[in-house]
């Protein structure tokens, strides 16, 4: 108790905490407990850890598993800056704002309940989510709006529940410089998919390349804690939910459209490509042309302001490999040529444009230059019509058309050919475009600041191959089929006089004639 401590006492206790967090937190500090109420915060050995992170590092993130208290040992370090620190400045920024005065809040709870003689400065500020102690420290909490702290120069920032702030990219630019003269920073989250500042920054920081230093806790960090604890708390979520919530998981742990494992698994397949060439050697090449085989080859078009790319894959079709893929930055009058050179130097391959504004351009372009085998559709129906009959039929338009109708079946599609194995890939650079390709309210498209040309290429790639191609082959045999039993079945009666039969020679000439009359006749079922 502090009434047995003498002068002497308190003064050697007090300069005992100012010189150690660890030593504040576990001898005085008090936090709330939802059935025991108010008791000292004793740390674990991961959480001491952490405290030693924060006095030897000045930026931590921190990829963490939920309910191990990692938000309550910052408090208490906060606690410790301000108390034992003059003009210490702590801003707290987090997905709500609700969220980051919680944070606050705890670090308030701390200094309220130490002993009186330990209470080396007072509250003389207190706001609902911030307030100011009388050596001039304070703490506040922010929202995730543009101009959160940019007219402060911090001592510690703390970024809580990081990976779930869609912004904070472009909120870290204005941040940075808050902290650029010596403030620190702790950023800690479980994970939210790929691809977000959290994830960049994480990964970044496991191979030295920022100022972050890494720190990973699973679920089983927590000594009160084993498989039969694991199992009973994850036994009613899902795969995704339990990557994000315990496993520490970024690739399971986002909502994105393709499963996390499936990802994995394509990786697996990731090889350089045999060749990279074309103007700026963004045309990967993993296999030439083999006669034997057929190809397919899509297109997507940038609009041409530099913000997209303009991409084609190029289908082995018997086996759904990629077997080549360009992805660059040129002009559709440039890319047509590339496009055009590719389809030739491939069997004159189908090629799929997606026929957006600039899309036309290229198809124009492929026209004029004579290509014979341009995928044509009908505009209503979008169903797949032949070059030579879509010439003289006004509903039919060159190119696939992506809209509001198109545009899901084509990446469910995609799925279905991942999940189902069928779909072969090499190219990083669209395996790549998977991680950050996510559900944003009920839409698949790519993340924020991220690119999905090559995905949706290759979906409407998917789209063609089994579906205008497989069920245009399928019809045109039933017709055959149909054809030929017209053709072979229908018997005629002879009527000729005993011995009036004209020379054998004659009567296969004129079988002929008929054979060649009566496919005239039924020619239309060729077509379709």
């Amino acid at each position: 108790m502090s009434y047995k401590l003498t002068k002497k006492e308190i003064l050697k206790e007090a300069l005992k905490c100012g010189k150690n967090s660890q030593y504040f937190i576990n001898n005085y500090a008090k936090i709330p407990h939802p059935g025991l109420g108010l008791i000292p915060f004793k740390t674990y050995d991961y959480q001491q850890e952490l405290l030693e992170n924060f006095e030897d590092h000045r930026f931590t993130v921190i990829l963490k598993a939920r309910q191990l208290g990692i938000s309550t040992i910052v408090a208490g370090y906060i606690a410790w800056m301000m108390l034992f620190h003059r003009d210490k400045n702590v801003l707290v920024v987090a997905t709500k704002l609700s969220t980051a005065a919680n944070l606050v809040r705890k670090v308030k709870g701390i200094i309220k309940h130490l002993p009186k003689w330990l209470q080396l400065a007072s509250i003389d500020v207190d706001n609902k989510n911030s307030f100011e102690l009388s050596n001039g420290s304070q703490v506040k909490a922010s929202s995730t709006s543009g101009d959160a702290g940019r007219s402060e120069a911090l001592s510690l920032l703390v970024i809580d529940e990081a990976a779930h702030i869609e912004t904070l990219t472009e909120l870290w630019t204005g941040l940075y410089p808050t902290i650029s003269t010596g403030g620190r920073c702790i950023a800690l989250s479980t994970p939210n998919g790929v691809g977000d500042w959290f994830h960049e920054t994480y990964v970044k920081s496991e191979s030295g390349q920022n100022e972050f230093f890494p720190v990973k806790l699973l679920w089983g960090v927590h000594p009160e804690r084993d498989q039969e604890w694991f199992e009973t708390e994850t036994k009613n979520m899902s795969k995704r939910q339990i990557a994000q919530e315990y496993e520490c998981n970024f690739n399971t742990s986002g909502d994105t459209v393709i499963d996390g494992d499936d990802i994995g698994r394509l990786k697996l397949n990731i090889r350089d490509p045999d060749y990279r060439t074309g103007i700026d050697r963004n045309y990967w090449i993993w296999e030439e042309f083999k006669p034997e085989n057929t190809y397919l080859l899509v297109a997507d078009v940038s609009r041409g302001d530099g913000a997209d790319f303009s991409v084609f894959h190029i289908f082995k079709l018997e086996t759904m490999e990629i077997i080549a893929e360009y992805q660059g930055k040129v002009t559709p009058d440039l890319f047509s040529d590339i496009v055009f050179n590719a389809g030739r130097e491939y069997g004159s391959a189908m090629v799929v444009v997606e026929n957006n504004t600039v899309g036309f351009a290229v198809l124009d372009k492929l026209i004029e230059k004579g290509y014979p085998n341009i995928y044509h559709s009908i505009k209503s129906s979008h169903e797949y019509i032949d070059q030579y009959q879509a010439e003289t039929t006004s509903s039919a338009v060159a190119g696939f058309t992506t809209s509001l109708k198109t545009r899901p079946l084509i990446v469910a599609k995609f799925e279905e050919f991942i999940r189902n194995k069928l779909l072969t890939i090499y190219s990083k650079r669209l395996i790549n475009e998977l991680d950050t390709f996510i559900w944003r309210n009920g839409r698949p498209e790519a993340q924020r600041g991220y690119h999905d040309d090559l995905i949706m290429a290759c979906a409407i790639g998917c789209w063609v191959r089994d579906t205008a191609l497989i069920e245009n082959q399928r019809d045109l045999e039933y017709k055959k089929a149909f054809l030929n039993c017209i053709i072979t079945n229908k018997t005629e009666l002879d009527s000729r006089i005993p011995g009036m039969q004209k020379p054998a020679h004659t009567e296969v000439f004129e079988k002929a004639i008929d054979y060649k009359k009566k496919m005239k006749d039924y020619i239309w079922l060729l077509k379709g």
